[in-house]
């Protein structure tokens, strides 16, 4: 699946997305799982922000 979504992003009218993983840590088991997002360049920054 993530080969899809680069290979989208690649296009002309993908040039304005960015593909963004986080890493979020569990309260219960302390373990991380990675969460990830699309989005628009000018949102990259607060997506990353919040928790």
């Amino acid at each position: 699946m993530a080969k899809k979504v680069v290979a989208s992003l690649q296009k002309a009218e993908g040039k304005n997305y960015a593909k963004v993983i986080r890493a979020v840590k569990s309260e219960k088991s302390g373990a991380y799982t990675f969460k990830e997002e699309i989005v628009t360049l000018d949102k990259v920054q607060s997506t990353l922000s919040k928790k």
